[in-house]
């Protein structure tokens, strides 16, 4: 994603004047922004960030240094309503002023003739985004138990959002969140994979047969973790990105989601920044959370197996989408490792959901 400080590194930088900028039309979009934010003053540049593995962005810089954030669709043929940049335009926006942390909104274009595909713009927000042990630990870990508590915190604050209130109502339907969420993976599963993988099949059944009863109606960020937020260096959440798969629904799957994020069984997890010295457990998470929340955590970890599944559904789409191209050029050591992983995590998955009562 982006961010100022220690910063992913960006694949190459481009300038408007050229015309192999991947994902970005250069001449169209300069005059796009003229409309938007004026005085551009010469070409825009344009850097790719890496990190993600969903919807491209990039940072876009003028001449006099201003500095924003384009986000758009991965190329190719892709599940279309993973990647709805109206969707998460409407979320970002009806934030603005409801406390959670995020990035201020230029605007959305819908018209493929100005880009190849829909896209949106927001202001670009100075902070960190901390993926690794070693980006973790140049901040103290003081800092870093600053930064955890307050990624909990604002998670419940996100949880607390009357989405009525905010006009998020419609952006969904209201019950049955877990049974919608089951059907959606289970079939982008099926639509996306090119391989046998039978216990993700066999954990959608189970998990069907325990749904706990949904506490509430609640906004949903639906991948919210540590690097999928800007922190402020010294501690507090700067805002929170990534709102391509959000949706209304029950909370404790965000909750579930953080703490399967942490699990010390998948291939490289240790190395995570989440793991650093500072952070929470995922003990400390439940109480962190049960701290600002009045929500029944009994059935906490019937939302972690739901997680652990849901990560496989949606990694084996992305493995899916490096086989087939469509994200840019990857080597091949890092498509094997996504392959791995979704086997490693539907493995958890089935592990898990056994347990459940």
């Amino acid at each position: 994603m982006w961010s100022q400080g220690r910063e992913a590194e960006p694949f190459l930088h481009y300038s408007a004047g050229m015309n192999d900028v991947p994902g970005i039309n250069a001449s169209n979009l300069q005059q796009w922004f003229e409309s938007k934010v004026g005085g551009l003053g010469g070409p825009l540049t344009y850097t790719p960030f890496t990190g993600g593995h969903s919807n491209l962005t990039y940072r876009v810089t003028d001449p006099t240094g201003r500095r924003w954030v384009l986000r758009r669709p991965p190329l190719g043929n892709v599940l279309a309503t993973a990647h709805d940049m109206s969707r998460e335009h409407r979320i970002i926006s009806a934030l603005a002023d409801s406390g959670v942390p995020v990035p201020g909104i230029i605007g959305l274009c819908q018209d493929p003739e100005v880009n190849d595909a829909p896209f949106y713009v927001m202001d670009f927000v100075p902070g960190v985004i901390l993926r690794s042990r070693s980006e973790a630990e140049e901040h103290s870990i003081e800092a870093r138990q600053k930064m955890g508590h307050s990624l909990i915190q604002t998670l419940a604050r996100i949880h607390s959002v009357d989405v009525e209130a905010v006009g998020l109502g419609g952006l969904a339907r209201q019950g049955g969140y877990i049974e919608r969420q089951l059907k959606r993976w289970q079939r982008q599963f099926v639509d996306a994979t090119s391989r046998d993988i039978p216990q993700v099949l066999a954990v959608h059944d189970t998990l069907a047969a325990r749904i706990p009863k949904q506490q509430g109606v609640s906004l949903v960020h639906g991948d919210y973790r540590l690097d999928n937020c800007m922190m402020n260096p010294e501690g507090p959440v700067a805002a929170v990105l990534d709102w391509e798969i959000s949706t209304l629904g029950d909370a404790l799957a965000d909750v579930g989601g953080i703490i399967s994020s942490i699990t010390d069984q998948v291939s490289g997890a240790n190395d995570l920044a989440s793991r650093s010295e500072g952070f929470p457990t995922a003990d400390e998470i439940r109480e962190i959370y049960g701290t600002f929340s009045d929500r029944n955590l009994e059935h906490l970890d019937f939302y972690v197996a739901f997680n652990y599944w849901r990560m496989t559904c949606i990694i084996e789409g992305v493995y899916s989408r490096y086989v087939a191209g469509v994200m840019g050029e990857i080597d091949d050591a890092t498509v094997k490792a996504f392959g791995e992983r979704v086997v490693v995590l539907a493995d958890l998955a089935a592990e898990t959901a056994a347990t459940l009562p």
